[in-house]
């Protein structure tokens, strides 16, 4: 990664090129941030989303962004958080999956660089631990090698930060 930020912040005011969605599986919506970026990017994402036919844990699908002040919406879908399922490898994916998509983006549309903002994915209703999840999420992006892509991780509030800042 170029640059990797920490900020408090409402992921859906983000003018950057790209923001992450911590989607459910079915992509149609659902609670905290993928429930709050459906309804601020109005319909046409729904209607986009039912034609792709859902995501599998880890993986990730692109979208226009609508009313948004971004250009792109990543899904990704987290893991449920289950004691000794393969939880970290899959929450990993889902940030090595968005990165890749974001590169391709990047790439196809002949940008220099781009800016892509995460959520804290499966950390709400999935249950991840925050700490547990703040480490996976950084040895991951840490790990991976796109000096094109500054990211921003965005957090609801004071709690989530204090926690990125506690692992980095």
């Amino acid at each position: 990664m170029k640059d990797i930020q920490t900020m408090i912040c409402d992921i859906t005011s983000l003018d950057v090129d790209i923001i992450v969605n911590a989607a459910n599986k079915s992509l149609l919506g659902g609670e905290g941030v993928d429930g709050q970026i459906h309804r601020k990017a109005g319909k046409e994402l729904l209607d986009e989303c039912k034609r792709l036919n859902g995501c599998n844990t880890g993986e990730a699908k692109m979208t226009s962004a609508y009313k948004l002040p971004c250009d792109r919406i990543i899904h990704t879908v987290g893991p449920i958080y289950k004691k000794g399922n393969n939880n970290e490898e899959l929450l990993s994916n889902c940030y090595k999956n968005s990165i890749a998509l974001a590169e391709k983006y990047r790439v196809s549309n002949n940008l220099e660089e781009i800016t892509i903002a995460f959520p804290c994915i499966s950390t709400g209703v999935y249950g991840y631990p925050k700490k547990e999840a703040a480490r996976v999420v950084l040895n991951t992006l840490k790990s991976l090698n796109y000096p094109n892509i500054n990211v921003i991780l965005s957090c609801y509030n004071e709690n989530d930060y204090q926690v990125y800042m506690s692992v980095k």
